[in-house]
């Protein structure tokens, strides 16, 4: 199972990426050894994820979120509280 997630960092900015272990993948972040983007952002936040069945598909996915401003970003987060 692939999953895409969006974080928010300790400066509130929004980051978006896929894993295949969701937990380890922000154990990674908030260790400092994730994404370059994050690693002088953390600690961040899990605030959304959805599931993909390939990678393919997560990697689509990752980059449609990515197209989206970040009201948008907010709106899919606030969508599934």
């Amino acid at each position: 199972m692939y999953y895409v997630y969006i974080i928010e960092c300790k400066d509130k900015t929004l980051y978006t990426g896929w894993t295949v272990n969701l937990e380890r993948r922000l154990a990674c972040h908030n260790k400092g050894k994730g994404a370059k983007y994050t690693r002088s952002r953390y600690p961040v936040q899990l605030k959304y994820f959805e599931q993909a069945a390939s990678k393919s598909e997560a990697c689509r996915r990752e980059y449609e979120i990515k197209q989206l401003s970040r009201a948008e970003k907010i709106k899919l987060i606030n969508s599934v509280l």
